[in-house]
């Protein structure tokens, strides 16, 4: 289990690098948008960009998985997003940044899954929330860090001057991963724990998993998840500076309630899904419902933080509405893995990722031209987080009709005994 928790350690930092990456846009976005001249709806572009490939490369690096070992290819990975931060260490077109956004998009598709897939490979089922919640977690650290320190950075120099340190984070982790990563399944590694609770996966064609009530649920929930994700990332920033007035270095401070809270919950929305698994209530419960309600809170805090004065109140409800959709993440994953067979776990997972990735596309844009096209910004803000948050809900109501791994267990199990 030592092993294991170092593996767990390094895809935590994974995606801390994963989240400072995606967010140092919006932290530089005011100066951006002044240096190369944006308007709202070409800064809403630019946020989009990042998502035209990651479906993409979310598919492409998932089919990988099954046939490249995952220590090389998260090494792979890393590298890749370094390359794409490189150009812009010194003045840019507009046209070279979204370029290099969209590269880098397509280079971080797939790294929520497979830092999950790589999890979840070193822990018996009950335990595998835990850990997911953890590389969950790691996510929001990022941001937790990178908001002070990233802000810090370009509010002393410039924009430029942040991609120096991710660059120089992302070769120290490509280093380490090489020396120390590796999935549960190379020369030497031990396996998986023994588990009390039994899960029998099958081998099953991708068809009739992807048929799954289960599969169909998560797909949803990570898409109204990620909607969330997408504005916390693209454009929370700028509407605590553009829409309630916040200095560059409150806003900094600001941001990191939200992400410190969504670490929180993720590592205790894990254990608390393990021990309610270990405790014998379903997985429909201790996943589906679970993730879900984390979901629909987050939907209706965001709704509702529009319709407050300016205060503390309006701030904490903007913290809920963007940290408990990250809660969902590490227990709605494990659903998956608690039907899917682990060798084609990473693709199922990358599928997910691509139709998460399909809000990221979109989320920025309707905020942008919804900002961009009301009579004044702040309506344009409440017009475009009352509708997101009502998708939210929505899509968390979807998901709770649909995953139940137990019967989908049955049902593929069924399925193929049918065809043999």
């Amino acid at each position: 289990m030592r092993r294991a928790w170092i593996v767990v350690g390094l895809l935590v930092l994974f995606m801390l690098i994963n989240h400072a990456d995606k967010s140092v846009i919006a932290f530089a976005g005011v100066q951006i948008q002044r240096d190369l001249g944006l308007s709202s709806q070409q800064f809403g572009l630019l946020q989009s960009s990042f998502f035209w490939l990651f479906a993409a490369g979310a598919l492409f690096f998932g089919w990988l998985s099954s046939r490249v070992n995952i220590r090389w290819l998260l090494a792979g990975l890393m590298l890749l997003w370094v390359a794409t931060m490189i150009p812009l260490l010194g003045s840019v077109s507009f046209g070279v940044l979204i370029a290099c956004r969209v590269i880098l998009g397509f280079g971080e598709g797939p790294a929520f899954a497979l830092a999950n897939h790589a999890a979840h490979s070193w822990f018996p089922p009950e335990k595998r929330a835990m850990a997911g919640g953890f590389v969950s977690a790691g996510a929001s650290i990022g941001t937790l860090i990178a908001a002070p320190v990233l802000t810090w950075i370009i509010f002393q120099w410039d924009w430029h001057a942040a991609f120096y340190v991710l660059i120089a984070m992302g070769v120290l982790w490509a280093v380490a991963w090489l020396l120390l990563g590796r999935s549960s399944s190379d020369n030497g590694a031990a396996p998986a724990p023994a588990s009390k609770v039994v899960v029998e996966t099958i081998d099953a064609p991708y068809k009739t998993i992807l048929q799954t009530g289960t599969v169909v649920g998560i797909a949803v929930l990570m898409f109204s998840s990620y909607w969330s994700t997408t504005l916390k990332i693209a454009w929370l920033p700028v509407y605590l500076q553009e829409g309630l007035g916040y200095d560059t270095a409150t806003t900094g401070q600001l941001m990191m309630l939200p992400y410190g809270l969504a670490a929180i919950g993720a590592i205790s929305a894990g254990w608390f899904s393990g021990r309610l698994i270990s405790r014998g209530v379903s997985r429909r419960a201790a996943r589906g419902y679970l993730s879900a309600a984390l979901v629909a809170g987050a939907g209706v805090s965001m709704a509702g933080f529009t319709l407050l004065q300016q205060g503390n109140l309006q701030l904490v409800m903007i913290t809920l509405a963007f940290s408990l959709n990250t809660a969902a993440f590490g227990v709605a994953l494990s659903a998956i893995a608690d039907v899917v067979q682990a060798k084609k776990r990473g693709m199922v997972l990358g599928m997910l990722s691509a139709v998460a990735s399909i809000s990221g596309m979109v989320a920025p844009l309707v905020l942008g031209f919804a900002v961009g096209t009301s009579v004044d910004k702040i309506t344009g803000y409440a017009i475009g987080f009352q509708s997101s948050g009502a998708l939210m809900i929505v899509g968390a109501l979807i998901a709770v009709f649909l995953v139940n791994p137990e019967r989908d267990l049955t049902l593929i199990r069924h399925r193929v005994e049918e065809t043999a």
